[in-house]
């Protein structure tokens, strides 16, 4: 009688495992996201790179440098495709990779998660969402023969091709995406919804610098994965940089 009671709890708490164990399987993951299976793994340059299984196919990801360890399953949505990147901390060519925004070991909270800091999205004819950029506290003196945030973004289509100086506090800064770095620049005014603009140089810089840069104006630049940019400030020189 004991073993008849025994083995009925053992059945039933095998059913009850399983039944659990089939509700997490049978969740969906949301549209868009995307699981891999970490096969390898490196640190250089501030970021992990990581060899993933996806679905038996192998890719590789960049992602802010973080705890990983072989085995472990991530889920991710927002990347970005880079085609034969150098990394020169790890003196090493990657024929493909992406780089990775939100990354988790949970897809229902891989929005949240932190991650690789994409350059950020602007928006176009073809449905790109530009995210709020909220405005800092800076107050900049405009060039004599420079632009300002304003004017580069309600006259970009007649700056489109032309070179144009810029003087602003960096208030995001992110180095080595592209082979370039990304800056964003805010100088204290705004047209519509934007109040900064972004601009890539080969010259180092930091977050706060008040810097002028001086670039070609772009617009309209789709780097695919959704990041497009209306207007961006290209190969730009850093000609000047003072402590903000």
């Amino acid at each position: 009688m004991k073993k008849l009671i025994l083995l009925t709890s053992v059945l039933l708490i095998l059913m009850i495992g399983c039944s659990s164990e089939n509700k997490e399987t049978n969740k969906e993951m949301p549209e868009g996201t995307r699981k891999i299976e970490v096969v390898e793994h490196m640190n250089g340059g501030g970021y992990t790179f990581i060899k993933g299984n996806e679905n038996g196919n192998e890719i590789w990801l960049a992602v802010r440098e973080m705890p990983v360890e072989n085995g472990d399953v991530y889920y991710f949505k927002d990347a970005m495709v880079m085609s034969n990147f150098e990394s020169k901390s790890l003196n090493r060519t990657f024929e493909s990779i992406l780089f990775v925004g939100d990354i988790s070991k949970t897809f229902e909270s891989q929005n949240n998660a932190q991650g690789t800091e994409m350059p950020q999205m602007a928006n176009s004819a073809e449905g790109h969402t530009k995210p709020q950029v909220e405005a800092s506290n800076v107050n900049v003196t405009p060039l004599e023969d420079g632009m300002t945030v304003e004017v580069i973004n309600k006259d970009k289509k007649a700056l489109f091709g032309k070179k144009v100086k810029i003087r602003g506090v960096v208030t995001k800064y992110n180095s080595g995406i592209m082979g370039k770095n990304w800056i964003h620049l805010q100088d204290g005014t705004s047209y519509e919804n934007s109040v900064d603009i972004t601009v890539t140089s080969d010259q180092p810089t930091k977050l706060g610098a008040t810097i002028v840069i001086e670039g070609t104006v772009a617009i309209d630049k789709d780097f695919g994965s959704g990041y497009f940019y209306d207007v961006i400030i290209e190969n730009a020189t850093i000609t000047e940089e003072a402590k903000s």
